[in-house]
């Protein structure tokens, strides 16, 4: 390879090796501490905190219009005058040249549309930082504290439950019982902390569970053990209809961080507030409002036996499910003595769906209908994670504390920069000029191994830490043979090009040959191993990678370009060398 060749290649890795790395800069060096935690929240915790914040700023805006219509429009808001200025092209008007508070909330037809806005713009933002997140290198639970948990699900047991209402094979039931698991542990798990969780299946049987930052323990056991997920719920339509009434004229004064009514004498007692959802276009739940239902439940998901869909007179969708016998007395009762009331299915705290009883319903078969075919499939599998009860076992369970998450960071921090500094030290003080080439070629070994992690999502491990010291030691044994080679031409009275020529020729394959088995190693490591092991030998082989490239191509032309640019006849490569 010609060195016009070998530089435009070095130049275009390092490249593309900064675009990979621009996110875990962007994420670490240049996102602020609060709008990480927003941005590592769950995609319902970030809409429900755009849409407080939204409120809570168009109530600013329009205080400061009545104290002052012609002020200037302050600089956080400046964003709005693009919307307004199109709204203003469409209702045939002309745009202001100079925007004051008034023309500025002139251009929002609606109050509802300004709120839409500016969610949007606080939305977009976080959003943007959780791009960043996504593409970053990330820090494992041994570094940034959590817990791990590999649960087991009985799904044999779950068969064994199965009635005669089910049409499924046996294994059509475990798979679709095993995915319902899935769901429902993702539904539990979602709202705990500030942490979007890692939920993936393992094998046939396993869910593995990762929950970063701060957890409790026995809070999650209670989740991932908890029973009862799904029941059904008297709606108290006055109080929901005052409640209402009340939060939209003040949303940022109803719940505190953790959900809770700041004013509990807002609903009657023995009554609480549950969000109604629905499904958006991204298949997350979507808030539409809020019920007041009573705490104790009417009937218990327990005794749901089945759910599917059909169809009603007139060929729309609706939800068939069936009730064991004794809950099919229970329904037949309440629903006798409540004809007209509403009632609301409640699964994980959350109104799926509520509906007002026509007449009793007798005989354990209940037919819901009034939505579409989406909401409908959404409704049958709410129903489904009652009656698909899958037995949960934790097996193995890890919690890292975030101290000593952070302790282990400095701790490997340190050993890292440590270890790469006596390294090149070492190289400086016994290969002289050429150790600077060693020392040029290892930052950028460092730089490349870090974009690659960034570049596949992988996770940065304390394991994975110790794969990058091993790895500085592998580099640098790949420039001392080299370099060893280069002495050896320049001891035969070789010329400086010639030498360096020679040597990086016969250094070749002894390079190769070396670091292709320990890739081998690492490979078979990182497809074998799991946790620790995988992490330590993933981070080894793409440092393998990075350092034969920057051995054999940086340090060569860094040696080429003292010779052909600057001119220089000698080499400054260790002790006991003249030229």
């Amino acid at each position: 390879m010609s060195k016009r060749s070998r530089f435009i290649l070095i130049l275009v890795v390092l490249g593309v090796c900064f675009a990979f790395l621009w996110s875990s800069i962007g994420w670490y060096a240049f996102t602020p501490k609060d709008e990480q935690t927003l941005a590592l929240g769950s995609l319902e915790k970030i809409k429900d905190y755009s849409h407080v914040m939204a409120v809570a700023d168009v109530k600013t805006l329009t205080a400061a219009v009545r104290s002052n219509a012609s002020g200037e429009v302050p600089e956080e808001f400046s964003y709005l005058e693009k919307t307004a200025r199109k709204n203003y092209k469409l209702l045939g008007k002309t745009a202001p040249k100079e925007w004051t508070l008034s023309s500025l909330l002139a251009g929002y037809p609606t109050e509802k549309e300004l709120i839409t806005t500016v969610e949007a713009k606080y939305r977009d933002d976080i959003l943007k930082a959780k791009s960043l997140y996504d593409g970053s290198v990330k820090l494992g639970l041994d570094l940034s504290g959590g817990m791990s948990i590999v649960i087991r699900a009985d799904l044999d047991a779950a068969l064994a439950s199965q009635d005669e209402y089910s049409t499924e094979t046996p294994d059509e039931f475990k798979e679709h019982a095993m995915l319902q698991a899935i769901d429902t542990l993702k539904s539990r798990i979602d709202r705990f902390g500030l942490t979007e969780p890692v939920i993936r299946r393992q094998g046939t049987d396993r869910i593995y569970v990762e929950i970063p930052g701060a957890a409790e323990a026995n809070q999650i056991n209670s989740i991932v053990m908890g029973k009862g997920i799904l029941n059904f719920r008297a709606v108290n339509t006055e109080a929901s209809n005052a409640f209402n009434e009340y939060y939209y004229s003040n949303p940022e004064n109803v719940f505190d961080a953790n959900g809770n009514l700041i004013n509990p004498s807002l609903i009657p007692e023995g009554t609480e507030v549950l969000g109604s959802y629905t499904k958006d276009d991204y298949g997350l739940d979507e808030r539409r409002g809020y019920l007041v239902v009573d705490k104790t439940p009417v009937l218990d998901g327990k005794h749901v036996k089945s759910a599917e869909i059909g169809s009603d007179n007139v060929g729309k969708p609706q939800v068939n499910f069936v009730l064991d016998s004794e809950g099919a007395e229970i329904f037949a009762d309440y629903t006798a003595a409540h004809v007209g009331d509403n009632l609301a299915i409640v699964s994980d705290n959350k109104i799926k769906s509520s509906a007002t009883i026509q007449e009793a319903i007798a005989g354990g078969r209940v037919a819901i209908s009034g939505f579409n075919l989406d909401e409908a499939q959404n409704l049958k599998k709410v129903l489904e994670t009652a009656w698909l009860s899958v037995p949960l076992e934790i097996e193995t369970q890890q919690v890292v504390g975030a101290s000593l998450g952070a302790s282990y960071i400095q701790q490997g921090l340190r050993a890292l920069i440590i270890g790469l500094l006596l390294v090149l030290v070492f190289m400086i003080v016994y290969y002289h000029r050429a150790g600077i080439n060693a020392v040029i070629a290892q930052i950028l070994n460092i730089f490349i191994m870090f974009s690659v992690l960034s570049a596949l999502g992988l996770t940065l491990t304390l394991a994975g830490i110790a794969g990058m010291i091993l790895t500085i030691g592998m580099a640098v044994d790949a420039n001392v043979i080299i370099f060893e080679r280069i002495r050896e031409e320049l001891k035969l009275g070789k010329t400086r090009a010639a030498a360096v020529s020679i040597g990086f020729k016969h250094a070749f394959w002894a390079i190769m040959d070396s670091n292709i088995t320990t890739f081998i190693a690492a490979f078979f490591l990182s497809v074998l191993g799991n946790g620790s092991i995988q992490g330590f030998a993933v981070t080894l082989a793409i440092g393998v990678v990075s350092s034969v490239f920057t051995a054999l191509f940086v340090s060569r032309l860094m040696f080429d370009f003292e010779t052909e640019v600057l001119h220089k006849e000698k080499v400054s490569i260790g002790w006991g060398i003249k030229q």
